[in-house]
């Protein structure tokens, strides 16, 4: 997965999570063992494990409910697209509608025309033929006449022409019905229409709407999928980190372990084959003072008396600066306090008391060559806060 601006912001909250979860943390005023460590390791592992786990059932969580938003999404773009279809249909019938009431209009325009032109046709044929005279009137034709069946014949004739003008003219004013009501029923399917052109155009835009809200919930949960994803990232990550320190620790306090029951069987020289520098005697007053300041005297002798024994054995420096700077062995050297302990001469006058009981070779612990705060399991010499092994 490509590193994003996402990520580095869930490796903090991963990073913060596992700072809150480990609740406030005290300055001891003794060294943090390797068994100590492991322990505290192996607890923040566990709580990364949670947290690891917390996430990945909340983007379990979230996947549901994205899944469930998609099928709502298709849905609704299936319903906006028929709703379109729909009205782009009713919008043609529409159309097609007015084109219809359009003709008909000209119909009856038409037929009114035609209607008025064969009625001034008829009523000036009917005139000439009462009113002018002469052979080409209905007497005229009738006298015309040499016999009486010739006279009906034509008497029949002027009824057929009579009878064919009230047939157009009634025809014609059946057409004028006809096309008006044919308009009246055209306007009023085209009201009907536009009706449910406006009922679709609002479907329309609430369907739409909701395409919209749905589509930004689902980008919405795809965010916070991708967090999900790049904090669990940053997780697996961490536990990579913390299984190998847990190793290493793990590896470290067997050595220790080891150290600690080799020490007990090694050779041991005398205190009078030790040689103490200048400088020595401020800086075990200082380490005493840094890992046991806080504790009854019983307790600092003890802490120096651990200093000398190691001194005194042969599994680690014969010498009181290679035993107390040697690495990862007492934690106010690594972080620094014995230093700015020793550069302000911090150790009381019970310290130096019990530096110089140490070095002249008392011990309340026997040869024990660590100390650290009880735990279950720990066997050893219990003085005030330290338990010494």
């Amino acid at each position: 997965m490509k590193v994003s601006y996402k990520q580095s912001i869930a490796v903090l909250l991963a990073a913060a999570i596992a700072v809150v979860s480990a609740g406030s943390v005290s300055m001891p005023v003794y060294a943090e063992t390797t068994l100590e460590r492991l322990q505290k390791a192996k607890e923040e592992k566990e709580k990364t494990e949670d947290a690891m786990e917390n996430t990945e059932d909340k983007m379990e969580s979230l996947e549901i409910t994205k899944n469930s938003l998609l099928g709502q999404l298709s849905t609704l773009n299936d319903e906006l697209a028929q709703i379109s279809a729909n009205l782009t249909k009713i919008e043609a019938d529409i159309a097609a509608k007015e084109l219809q009431i359009e003709q008909t209009e000209a119909q009856l325009m038409e037929a009114v025309r035609a209607q008025d032109e064969q009625y001034e046709n008829m009523k000036l044929r009917i005139k000439a033929m009462y009113e002018q005279g002469g052979t080409d009137s209905y007497i005229g034709i009738l006298f015309s006449s040499e016999s009486f069946s010739e006279f009906l014949n034509k008497s029949d004739y002027i009824d057929r022409v009579q009878a064919y003008d009230r047939k157009m003219l009634q025809n014609f004013q059946d057409t004028c019905k006809y096309v008006a009501e044919t308009k009246v029923q055209l306007d009023e399917e085209l009201v009907v229409l536009n009706d449910l052109k406006v009922k679709a155009q609002e479907e329309k835009s609430r369907v739409a709407g909701l395409v919209s809200r749905t589509s930004a919930n689902v980008s919405s949960y795809t965010n916070q999928i991708e967090d999900a994803e790049a904090t669990i990232d940053a997780l697996e990550s961490m536990l990579d980190k913390q299984e190998q320190d847990i190793a290493a620790l793990q590896k470290q306090y067997e050595e220790e372990l080891a150290k600690s029951r080799l020490a007990a069987q090694s050779k041991w020289r005398d205190i009078s084959d030790v040689n103490f520098e200048e400088g020595d005697r401020k800086l075990m007053a200082n380490i005493i003072y840094c890992e046991a300041g806080a504790e009854p005297y019983e307790g600092q002798v003890a802490v120096g008396a651990v200093v000398i024994n190691r001194v005194l054995s042969s599994v680690y420096p014969n010498t009181v600066v290679g035993v107390i700077y040697q690495k990862k062995q007492f934690s106010p050297v690594a972080s620094g306090r014995l230093a700015l302990a020793l550069a302000n001469d911090k150790a009381t006058e019970s310290c130096y008391r019990a530096a110089d009981e140490a070095m002249s070779g008392v011990t309340n612990v026997g040869q024990c060559v660590y100390f650290r705060t009880p735990i279950p399991g720990l066997e050893g010499i219990r003085i005030g806060g330290h338990i010494f092994y």
